[in-house]
């Protein structure tokens, strides 16, 4: 189990990325458009780096549902590697078995 910390934190980058995501959107299409001034891209650059850091989704990292463990983690599943294997020990996952050959 992840330190509730870090999970909590993860949380709070996530609710933090889909509040500026609008703001974000509309500067970097500021900063895009080759229609605008050079002094228009240069202000919208300015008021981008002066949002807060984990305003940025390139600093979420995927966790495991269940456990809060960063590593291992199957997108499809939303799960850590250990608790995929569980789930499908278990048969809660349709179509995934234990592979044997």
């Amino acid at each position: 189990m992840a330190k509730l910390s870090m999970i909590n934190r993860e949380a709070k980058r996530a609710r933090i990325v889909q509040q500026y995501a609008a703001r974000r959107a509309a500067l970097k299409e500021v900063i895009r458009n080759p229609a605008n001034t050079d002094e228009q891209r240069r202000e919208a650059q300015r008021k981008l780096q002066m949002q807060p850091r984990d305003a940025s989704p390139s600093r979420l990292h995927n966790r495991c549902r269940l456990t809060g463990r960063p590593h291992g983690f199957y997108r499809k599943f939303g799960l850590g590697r250990n608790k995929l294997r569980e789930a499908t020990m278990r048969g809660d996952v349709p179509g995934l078995r234990k592979g044997s050959w």
